[in-house]
């Protein structure tokens, strides 16, 4: 059968471009690999009523897709974690300590991370969040790791070591391996008083989670969505390309939307896409990362007054309440092959340890844990996008637009959160595969 359009990927991108073809009169169908709709966004609940999320969690004020996207599907926002009592927690190898400054600060390091703050919002602000390669300095920005920025400015080890360990928190990589102009450009799309606002970014929640957004939209679209459907190959050519699955099965439709994440995205043999544009897409990379959580009884931390939020160098890289007795915790992808080398049967008992060594030793026994592994999943092969010093340029003004009848849309095409960046990217292709009829 014939479709008007075929949509690759039923994650939040894939369904929000759906969605609005569908309401716009287009035939659309959805090709999904998994068995579920959602990507990674995922949630279970629990027999007493808690929602654990799996996936992607959060968002923030400016995150404005995604929010529009809730009101109109009737879904209620909450305040994250960010409204937790009580402080954070930072865990090294020599030491822990709640609240700032950090443990290894000495006399006049605050006060330096203040300034090397406010020097990087300032210059985040002259940078374009949609064309950063526009900045008249980009090629120099982009080949300079945050990392190599805070020692020309003269930071102190102890402050490099500081914003490493946010930096690692969040799970996309060291500041080491990171742009400079990367890491402006996302400052300058959530501008915030320094490098990373928990509250900019992380300030709210569905209240049935994050998944519920995806539900909802894979409940509206019914019989529009195919699961079980991993795609082989695709002819692109105006008026008529075909998607062949791994079934061998091949489908048509006039137009080809892809929200694939960048990973699987390049298993998927393609022709009929110019080379620059398919080279620009191959070149993305994404951050390798895990997400764990274990589940309490209660948010046992607040005795001690902590808030349930950590910056660690263990194996974790962070965690955070995400709702009453339930942590989440991320692994970072400098420390995913640790992850991976650790005996299955290991992996959650020393996560657990590691928890403990923060929280004291209720952390070491939870109702119940669950381990994504992101990073190696074979439908997403990894977590949030990753920006290299360098790489800024190299994926270059091609990143994020489309080849028609060849679309492209998805987390990794945006930069201010990948839910964000999900939603409002599919949303966006949708009205322009819709404006060309």
């Amino acid at each position: 059968m014939h479709h008007d359009v075929i949509v690759l990927g039923a994650g939040l991108a894939g369904l929000s471009a759906a969605r609005d073809l569908a309401a716009g009169g287009a035939d659309v169908l959805l090709l999904e690999a998994r068995d579920r709709v959602g990507g990674r966004v995922e949630q279970t609940r629990l027999p007493d009523g808690r929602t654990v999320q799996l996936g992607g969690e959060v968002v923030g004020r400016a995150h404005t897709a995604y929010l529009a996207l809730a009101e109109e599907l009737g879904l209620a926002l909450v305040p994250s974690y960010v409204d937790e009592p009580g402080k954070i927690t930072r865990a090294t190898p020599e030491g822990r300590s709640a609240g700032d400054p950090p443990h290894w600060f000495g006399p006049g390091d605050l006060a330096q991370h203040e300034r090397l703050s406010a020097e990087f919002v300032a210059l985040a602000a002259d940078v374009d969040p949609e064309a950063p390669w526009a900045h008249p300095e980009a090629d120099a920005l982009d080949r300079l790791s945050v990392g190599g920025w805070l020692r020309s400015r003269h930071a102190s080890p102890a402050v490099v070591r500081l914003w490493e360990i946010g930096q690692l928190a969040l799970a996309d990589g060291s500041c080491e391996r990171t742009s400079l102009l990367a890491a402006l450009r996302k400052n300058a799309a959530v501008p915030s008083s320094g490098p990373y606002d928990y509250e900019d970014w992380e300030g709210l929640r569905l209240a049935d989670g994050s998944a519920t957004l995806a539900e909802v939209m894979g409940r509206e679209l019914g019989g529009r969505i195919r699961l079980g459907s991993p795609v082989a190959a695709l002819e692109v050519a105006p008026g008529r390309c075909a998607v062949r699955l791994a079934t061998g099965e091949t489908l048509t439709a006039g137009a080809v939307v892809s929200a694939l994440p960048v990973g699987p995205l390049r298993s998927v043999a393609i022709t009929g896409v110019g080379a620059a544009r398919l080279a620009s897409l191959r070149r993305q990379r994404q951050a390798v990362a895990a997400k764990f959580t274990a589940v309490y009884d209660e948010p046992f931390w607040r005795e001690a007054g902590l808030n349930g939020l950590s910056e660690c160098e263990g194996v974790l890289g962070s965690t955070w309440p995400q709702s009453n007795g339930v942590l989440s915790a991320l692994v970072p992808p400098e420390r995913y092959g640790v992850l991976l080398g650790t005996p299955p049967q290991l992996r959650t008992p020393e996560l657990l340890e590691e928890m403990a060594g923060m929280f004291g030793d209720r952390a070491r026994s939870p109702l119940a844990c669950h381990l994504r592994l992101w990073g190696t999943d074979p439908w997403t092969q990894g977590y949030v996008t990753q920006w290299p010093p360098g790489e800024v340029m190299a994926v270059g003004p091609l990143h994020g637009t489309h080849e028609p009848p060849f679309y492209v849309c998805g987390s990794d095409q945006w930069v201010a959160g990948y839910m964000e960046g999900a939603v409002r990217t599919g949303r966006a292709t949708a009205r322009e595969v819709l404006s060309r009829g």
